[in-house]
């Protein structure tokens, strides 16, 4: 299984990496959607689910996956219909609810910073063996102030490099898996660990408002609506779509091929790192690939949305809060949350978060298509739909268990 897992992921990682594929503008447009959308979800999503809904994992994973396509069928709207008539400043309204929708998200990404970070720490540490969570919250912290001051002293913008070499090694290492896991359920290896018992799962009522709550696992495909100044909206527009649909088929193919192996509850201790000991087994080089893969994917998309919260709060306050204190004000939000809440817990206030963000594009969408010259009631009643189904993300959404 080790020669199978590092023969796919040479090949895998060979062919991402081919100058002719990274430097393609088409190819860039779609890495940066894709890298929030995969950025840390498949590393916790399998644990989550199978201790949420146990053999139905797959089905929740698609449920989610179709509630990121909604919110994202209003972005891509709003790209091709909105955005003009905000360059051109002709509605009031439009300009209202974007300010509004840039506010949310700057606060939105200083969630997910945390988020992002408190899986770095957790990845990190459990490296070296180590799942304590006043140990996984000190290194967070030390990580979000080194990170803040290289903000405020020198801006963040030379760490983005990184971003197209690390989503090809984590697509690399993700093909190895699955190829790992396909390979596996041929021979008929996997199931529930003998030291995992079974345990009851929640309530149906639990069950959908832990799924709302999850939204933040298929989070990210919302940057291609800022990447205007690099690329035009049909490219921004059809891009969105191809991440939309590359992130969908590794979620749902990685999450059904892994239930098998995620059957039990999640740890009181270390459950978001649960993912290295219940594929362990499979070969002896799957923990450090995953680690491998979590840290270069967790710092790059933390790196990203301290850019983007510090950028849009520059950007809505007319450069009276500049970037540079941008930068030290997500940082200083991030640590607050890491003392405030578990993973499990910040993982649902980003969320919420967000949802707020879908909300408020949605209601954007959903007006743009009934003002049309022709006005679009199926699409409007689509986007009203997506609307409601923010909203109860917001008011229901509730953390799975685990962790402290």
């Amino acid at each position: 299984m080790n020669v199978l897992l590092v023969a796919v992921l040479i090949l895998a990682t060979g062919i991402l990496l081919m100058p002719a594929l990274t430097g393609a503008p088409r190819w860039r447009a779609i890495v940066t959607p894709l890298a929030s959308i995969i950025g840390s979800g498949f590393l916790v999503a399998a644990p989550i689910l199978s201790h949420t809904i146990g053999d139905y994992a797959a089905l929740g994973m698609a449920a989610l996956c179709v509630a990121s396509w909604l919110f994202g069928s209003a972005i891509r709207h709003n790209i091709a219909k909105v955005e003009p008539i905000l360059e051109e400043n002709r509605n009031r309204l439009f300009r209202r609810l974007d300010e509004a929708s840039a506010i949310v998200l700057a606060f939105a990404y200083w969630v997910s910073v945390a988020y992002y970070l408190n899986l770095f720490a957790a990845f990190a540490l459990r490296g070296i063996g180590v799942t304590d969570p006043l140990m996984v919250r000190l290194t967070t912290t030390a990580v979000l102030a080194a990170l803040a001051a290289l903000g405020v002293l020198r801006g963040l913008k030379w760490l983005e490099n990184v971003e197209v070499t690390a989503v090809g090694l984590k697509l690399g290492v993700i093909a190895a898996l699955i190829a790992g896991l396909g390979a596996s359920l041929l021979l008929g290896w996997g199931g529930t660990p003998p030291d995992m018992a079974a345990h009851d799962l929640p309530s149906h009522g639990d069950q959908a408002r832990i799924l709302l709550g999850l939204i933040i696992l298929v989070q990210g495909f919302e940057t291609s609506r800022y990447l205007g100044s690099a690329y035009a909206p049909e490219m921004r527009v059809q891009t969105m779509r191809y991440a939309q649909i590359i992130a969908t088929a590794i979620y749902v193919l990685f999450i059904g091929l892994a239930t098998p192996w995620f059957a039990g509850p999640l740890p009181p201790v270390g459950g978001e790192t649960a993912v290295i000991d219940l594929l362990r087994p499979m070969a002896l080089l799957v923990a450090p690939m995953l680690i491998m893969v979590a840290l270069a994917s967790q710092l790059s998309a933390a790196v990203a949305d301290m850019n983007g919260s510090s950028g849009l709060l520059e950007d809505v306050t007319g450069k009276r809060v500049p970037m540079r204190f941008g930068y030290a004000l997500t940082a200083a939000a991030a640590i607050a949350l890491t003392w405030g809440a578990n993973i499990y817990q910040i993982i649902t206030y980003a969320s919420k978060a967000f949802a707020a963000y879908y909300l408020l594009q949605s209601i954007t969408a959903a007006v743009s298509a009934l003002r049309a010259d022709r006005p679009q009631y199926a699409r409007a009643a689509l986007y009203a739909a997506g609307a409601m189904l923010a909203l109860a993300v917001i008011v229901l959404g509730m953390p799975a268990e685990g962790g402290n």
